[in-house]
This record gives C-alpha cells, sequence and structure tokens, in this order.
C-alpha cells in the first residue's frame, strides 16, 4: 500500500555497495526503518543519499507492508532544508550526537504525534539560531517527558534531587542525590522554552558535567541506555 508520510532521519548504514538501510522518526507509523536501493550509486544525476543526514526532515511515499521488517521508499523530498546544521561544525556534532541518543531511546513503532512535533519544532529552532550551546541540554531534559521519567517539580525548591526516582527531595538518599551547581541549573532548565536559553551562562567545565548527570539519568530509566560513542568527540568540539 503506498502512503505518504513525514520522516525524520535517526540513523543510516551503507547495506551492500549502493544501499542505505535508513531509519527514521515518522508522522505516521513512529520509527521506521527502509531499504534505499541505489542511493549511493555515483552514476546517478541526482544522488538520494544526500537527502537522508542525520536529523533531515523528509516527505516519503512508502510502500508499506504490515509484518515486513524493511520498507521501501518508493518518492522522497525535503520537508525542510536545513541552513546550517549539516554545515556548521558545532551543530553537525550535535546533530550526530542527539541522533546517536534518539537510535537508542526511541524505540515505538507506532504514531506519536507529540513526540514527532516536538524534535520537527525544536530541530528547525536549532538551525535558525545563532546561539545554542546549551540547547542540547535542554532537548534531552524535555525528551524525557515523552519517554516517561520527566522529573516532578512539585517539590521543586527542595535542595536535593534525587537521579533514581526523579524527585526533589529534602535529604540526601543515595548516592544518586543532587546538589551544588547541577542542582541549579536543574531548576533553571525546568519549565524554560528554547527562547530563554540565551539566559543561561554556563562554562563548558559546568555544561559537560551536567551532560553526563542527564545521561547518568537516563541510564537510571532506561535499562538498554548506553551513552554514546560520540560523546567524546562532541565534548572535545564543545571545548
Amino acid at each position: 500500500m503506498l502512503i505518504k508520510n513525514k520522516a525524520i532521519v535517526i540513523s543510516k548504514v551503507r547495506y551492500r555497495d549502493n544501499d542505505l538501510i535508513v531509519t527514521c522518526f515518522t508522522k505516521q507509523k513512529g520509527l521506521v526503518s527502509y531499504l534505499v536501493r541505489g542511493a549511493l550509486k555515483s552514476s546517478k544525476k541526482s544522488s538520494k543519499a544526500v537527502y537522508f543526514q542525520l536529523l533531515s526532515q523528509l516527505q516519503i511515499e512508502e510502500n508499506s507492508k504490515v509484518n515486513q521488517k524493511l520498507q521501501y521508499i518508493q518518492e522522497v523530498k525535503s520537508d525542510y532544508i536545513y541552513k546550517s546544521i549539516h554545515t556548521n561544525v558545532f551543530k553537525s556534532s550535535i546533530a550526530m550526537f542527539l541522533a546517536e541518543i534518539l537510535a537508542t531511546v526511541l524505540k515505538e513503532e507506532e504514531q506519536n504525534l507529540q513526540l514527532y512535533e516536538y524534535l520537527e519544532v525544536t530541530f528547525k529552532w536549532l538551525d535558525y539560531q545563532e546561539e545554542f550551546s546549551n540547547f542540547h541540554l535542554l532537548f534531552l531534559l524535555n525528551l524525557t517527558q515523552y519517554l516517561g521519567f520527566y522529573p516532578e517539580t512539585t517539590t521543586i525548591d527542595a535542595p536535593y534531587f534525587n537521579l533514581s526516582n526523579g524527585l526533589f527531595e529534602t535529604q540526601s538518599s543515595n548516592t544518586y542525590s543532587v546538589s551544588g551547581e547541577n542542582l541549579i541549573l536543574l531548576k533553571r532548565l525546568l519549565g524554560i522554552n528554547f527562547d530563554e536559553l540565551n539566559t543561561i551562562k554556563i562554562n563548558s567545565k559546568q555544561r559537560q558535567s551536567f551532560l553526563n548527570l542527564v545521561l547518568l539519568y537516563f541510564e537510571l530509566h532506561l535499562g538498554s541506555f548506553k551513552k554514546p560513542k560520540s560523546l567524546q568527540v562532541f565534548n572535545q568540539v564543545f571545548n
């Protein structure tokens, strides 16, 4: 059955000589993997591979078959053409890093319109902005809303945050209780929108420390989560 769908590229791997297996988060069906035949053929006047850069936003027409592991894309075109994400070295590093995380945490093979719209809007925001050094911190923190473990904020004035249960607490209860600079930054980030990010001024050491905290939070709440392989390169770029 031919259906039209919108998709955001999460990962891609070469298959045989000229094909790609591309995993996308789609608007209608959640996570879907596609076999794109001939995507890497250099003899073609316009290679399909250019469409499948990480986090690209596409309009596709797919030949959808129930219970088939790999679907087939019949037609593809850009839904939104990034102006800077794939050309700015800092933004492309963010794209690679976040795509690796999304490839690990997105498991839903069903429609999730709110999550799709979150990814769609926030990546457009990143593409447009000139100040974006804290983007990945707020992006990952907000992502936990859609994954089911966003911090409970009813007791946000408490002096500790427990990573293991996602609660603000009056006492340090275990090794996962957070205080100090990371706690202050967490409270500042909770509830703000992306347009307010430029009000948060932190140095690279603080940024890296808070990122490690967020990644630990993911590990504690998602059993299959592992720190991204691109983390070291990512930190080097932003240092």
